[in-house]
């Protein structure tokens, strides 16, 4: 992601928050609650989270109130140091909290927590005052957390994949010119690294992007860009291995055009079928090769061997992740 677009996330974060805060403080203070601020910084801290996230924590908040509300009446009414009575309590609600899972409701039930150590009053307008702050923090955030910018989003996956298709190509494309022992226009090694550090924060965006949506979503663009980040690691592999090589063995003329050869098809509407008939037949005439002589062309030929397991893997990876598609999904995403 570009520092533009870096800066246009956190501006649209920033106003959400900022809007979704000082609503909260406003509804409160409408409805004459005390500690109205509270339900702005409710607000602020579900906003950090995705969509998703928004709701299962907001549930487990409503939840996890009432087990807040009897932890301070047992604790607070009967222990008068207030240190020692806040950190009882929040020993009891951080250990059943983690027990349960949900370290997100920690935050908000602390809050609750304190304002119920300060007043010391548990009578139901003071307990539903809590509840009502609670309400309104998590009601302004399942709002302001509606509105987020899907198209763009979606588009920006897109042209990750097609970036990551088409660095692919020229890593695919630079291993070739090496096996064929040509000098390389470019640093492979740079490219393979660069695009494995890239594939980490495409696999992060799909995850953000699945989590704020409503819509039931297969999880596509996570499944591809893991499975592109499975292939970047076998090319990785792949050109360890052929560092190894001490003398070009002529057999690796036939495993370069190969890679030329896979590169056209190193994009996203693609079953590998024919590839991996193609590479079954280059094992087939490899086993027809006559045996090396010495000891180098021995390891040579090992490690040429070893590169066409290694671009079997590559196509493996896609041909899996073709497999786990349906055909709604192929038409969904194929067809666009």
């Amino acid at each position: 992601m570009d520092r533009a677009k870096q800066i246009r996330k956190l501006l649209i974060l920033a106003i959400k928050i900022a809007v979704g805060s000082s609503s909260a403080i406003y509804a409160a203070q409408c409805l004459n609650l005390e500690y109205a601020a509270s339900a702005g910084t409710i607000a602020l801290l579900t906003l950090m989270m995705t969509k998703w996230e928004t709701v299962k924590v907001s549930v487990f908040r409503l939840i996890t109130f009432g087990i807040t509300i009897l932890v301070s009446w047992v604790i607070f009414l009967h222990i008068d140091q207030i240190w020692i009575a806040y950190g009882l309590f929040i020993f009891i609600v951080v250990f059943i909290s983690e027990s349960l899972g949900w370290r997100a409701t920690i935050s908000v039930n602390s809050v609750v927590g304190a304002h119920l150590l300060v007043s010391r009053d548990f009578s139901f307008r003071s307990v539903c005052n809590e509840m009502i702050l609670v309400l309104i923090g998590i009601t302004a955030a399942l709002l302001l957390n509606l509105f987020h910018d899907y198209q763009s989003t979606k588009k920006d996956l897109v042209r990750n994949m097609r970036y990551t298709e088409n660095q692919l190509q020229m890593v695919m494309g630079g291993l070739a010119a090496y096996l064929s022992d040509r000098e390389m226009e470019y640093n492979v090694w740079d490219k393979i690294c660069n695009l494995e550090k890239c594939l980490q924060g495409f696999i992060k965006d799909a995850y953000e992007y699945q989590s704020n949506t409503f819509y039931s979503h297969p999880g596509y663009y996570i499944d591809y860009f893991e499975m592109r980040q499975n292939q970047c690691h076998v090319l990785h592999n792949l050109h360890y291995e052929m560092k190894k090589i001490r003398s070009i063995p002529k057999q690796a003329k036939i495993t370069a055009d190969y890679m030329l050869y896979l590169t056209d098809f190193v994009i996203e509407k693609n079953t590998p079928v024919k590839q991996i008939e193609k590479l079954d037949e280059i094992f087939l005439q490899m086993k027809k090769e006559e045996l090396p002589v010495t000891r180098e062309e021995f390891e040579s030929r090992a490690i040429l061997y070893h590169i066409l397991m290694d671009l079997e893997e590559f196509l493996i990876f896609k041909q899996r992740f073709v497999n786990g598609l349906n055909e709604r999904q192929k038409k969904e995403y194929w067809n666009r």
